[in-house]
C-alpha cells in the first residue's frame, strides 16, 4: 500500500490551508461544470472486455449444433437432468479452484447466489445435520474481514446475522481475532474470506494464513468458511507464458492456479475436511451476466447439499456450459483468455495510481493500494473524510462506492475507506474521474483539517 506521512498539509498554517482550500474549489468547479456522467461504483467489465467472450454467442450454433450439445454424451443437454453441471466443465472449474472435478457442483451464472443459497439452506435446514441457525437461542454471528465484499454483509444483514468486523492485513485476516472468536463462541458459524486480490484492497493470503484457517477448531460443529475465490485467475500481469505447458483439464488434472497453499489440501491435512466451502464464477472472466458459477467442498458437504439442489432445481444451464468450455477447454485457455482482460485493465489501474500520487503524495494525505490482480484499489484517507469525499465527487458527476460499504452495516468506523473501481469506465474518462477524486479528496481533507 502506497502511503505518504501525514506532514505536508500538517505543517501548513491556518491561512495557508485555507488559500489552498479556496484553490482546490476553484478546480471543484470546473469540473462540475463539465457536468460529467462518469462511474467508478462496481466492479464491472468494460464492454471491451465483454467483447473478448463474444464468439461464445457463436459456440452451439449452426448444422453441428446436435453434435455439439450431446458432446459424445447420451445425455441431451438441451433437456432436464446433469444437476451437478457437466462433467468437463466440473473439471475445468476444479482447475480453476485447485480441487478434484468430484467435489465440485456447477450451477448457474451467480456465485453470490451460491453463498446465498448456503446460507440460507443452513438457515432453514442446518449444517451436517446441525440445528437450523434458525431455531437457535442466540443469533448465529459472521466473521467480516474489513474492508471486504459490500455483498457478503449484505447476506448475513438480510438473514439477521450478527457480523464481527476482524481487520484485514496484507497477509489476510488477523488470525489471532479469528481464532479467539471461532474456538470460543459456538455461535459464530462463518467466516467470509476473498483469499486472492481480496475486495476491495487486492491482498493476497499467506500460507500460514491458510494454515491456520484448516487448524481451526470451532466450538460450533457447523463453523464453515465461505471461501470467495472470485479473482482466484485475475492478474493483472501476463500470465499464460508461464503455463505454456499446462495440461488440458481431465479430473486428474489439477494444476494449482490460485498461488496459494491450497485449502483443501490444507484442511484434508489437518483433519478438517467439512470446514470449508469454496465458490468462484467466470463472471469476471466471459459474460457477467452470462457466465458459470461453481461450488466445491468436501464429499460430506456436498452430497448434504445435493439432498436439497435436487428440491430446489431441475438442472443447470448445461447448453451455456458447453459454450464455455468450447471457447476455455483447459486452465492454460483461461489463463490465456485472462491475459487479454490484463492488458485492457494494467493501463487503467496504472492511470488511478499515477494520478493519485501526482495529487496526493506531497500533501500526505491518505494511502491506498497498487495490487497486483483483482478490480479494485482501496483509498484511506484521513478520518472523517470518506462520506465528505463520496459526496463531493457525486456533485462533480462521478459515482463512487458509497462511503462505508466495504464495513458491516455500512459503517467505517473512521469513515476513511473509499472503494475505487477502475474497470468499468474508458481510459480516457478514468483518467479524468481520477483527477476529479483527487480534488474531492483534497477538499474534504482540507475542511477536516481547518476543523
Amino acid at each position: 500500500m502506497k502511503e505518504w506521512a501525514l506532514k505536508a498539509y500538517r505543517d501548513m498554517s491556518e491561512s495557508e490551508l485555507a488559500c489552498e482550500l479556496a484553490i482546490q474549489k476553484e478546480r471543484y468547479a470546473a469540473f462540475a461544470a463539465q457536468e460529467l456522467k462518469l462511474n467508478m461504483a462496481r466492479g464491472k467489465p468494460s464492454p471491451e472486455q465483454l467483447d473478448l467472450s463474444l464468439p461464445l454467442l457463436d459456440m452451439v450454433r449452426g448444422a453441428d449444433a446436435p453434435e455439439l450439445l450431446l458432446a459424445g454424451s447420451a445425455e441431451d443437454y438441451r433437456n432436464y437432468g446433469g444437476l451437478v453441471g457437466l462433467p468437463k466443465m466440473r473439471s475445468l472449474m476444479g482447475s480453476i479452484l485447485g480441487v478434484p472435478a468430484a467435489n465440485v457442483i456447477v450451477g448457474g451464472n451467480s456465485s453470490l447466489s451460491l453463498m446465498y443459497y448456503l446460507v440460507s439452506l443452513a438457515m432453514m435446514r442446518g449444517v451436517l445435520g446441525s440445528e437450523p441457525w434458525a431455531r437457535l437461542e442466540g443469533t448465529p454471528k459472521f466473521l467480516c474481514p474489513a474492508p471486504g465484499y459490500d455483498r457478503h454483509f449484505a447476506i448475513c444483514e438480510f438473514f439477521g446475522i450478527e457480523m464481527i468486523v476482524v481487520p484485514l492485513s496484507e497477509t489476510g485476516p488477523d488470525m489471532d481475532l479469528v481464532e479467539q472468536h471461532v474456538q470460543g463462541d459456538e455461535l459464530v458459524k462463518g467466516i467470509w474470506c476473498v483469499p486472492r486480490f481480496s475486495n476491495p484492497t487486492g491482498c493476497v493470503y499467506s500460507n500460514e494464513t491458510v494454515e491456520r484457517f484448516a487448524a481451526l477448531r470451532p466450538a460450533a460443529k457447523d463453523f464453515r468458511i465461505y471461501w470467495d475465490n472470485a479473482y482466484a485467475v485475475h492478474e493483472l500481469l501476463p500470465v499464460a507464458s508461464s503455463s505454456a505447458d499446462l495440461p488440458a483439464s481431465s479430473p486428474d488434472s489439477l494444476p494449482a492456479s490460485t498461488g496459494i497453499l491450497n485449502l483443501m489440501d490444507a484442511c484434508n491435512a489437518t483433519a478438517n475436511d467439512n470446514i470449508w466451502y469454496q465458490f468462484c464464477s467466470t463472471s469476471k472472466i466471459t459474460f457477467a451476466g452470462g457466465g458459470v458459477a461453481a461450488f466445491a467442498s468436501s464429499a460430506e458437504n456436498i452430497k448434504s447439499i445435493m439432498d436439497a439442489l435436487i428440491i430446489r432445481t431441475i438442472g443447470p444451464d448445461k447448453i451455456n456450459q458447453e459454450r464455455h468450455l468450447r471457447l476455455l477447454p483447459n486452465l492454460a485457455a483461461v489463463q490465456e483468455h485472462m491475459d487479454k482482460h490484463a492488458a485492457i485493465l494494467s493501463p487503467k489501474f496504472a492511470a488511478v495510481d499515477r494520478v493519485l500520487t501526482d495529487q496526493l503524495s506531497e500533501a500526505g494525505i491518505g494511502r491506498w493500494t497498487n495490487p497486483e490482480g483483482g478490480y479494485f484499489i482501496s483509498f484511506d484517507g484521513l478520518p472523517r473524510t470518506a462520506i465528505r469525499t463520496v459526496e463531493l465527487a457525486e456533485g462533480a458527476g462521478v459515482v463512487l462506492t458509497p462511503a462505508g460499504a466495504t464495513y458491516p452495516y455500512g459503517k467505517d468506523p473512521l469513515d476513511a475507506n473509499i472503494r475505487i473501481a477502475p474497470s468499468y469506465p474508458s481510459l480516457n474518462e478514468l483518467e479524468l474521474a481520477a483527477e476529479v477524486l483527487a480534488c474531492c479528496i483534497l477538499i474534504a481533507s482540507l475542511e477536516q483539517l481547518l476543523k
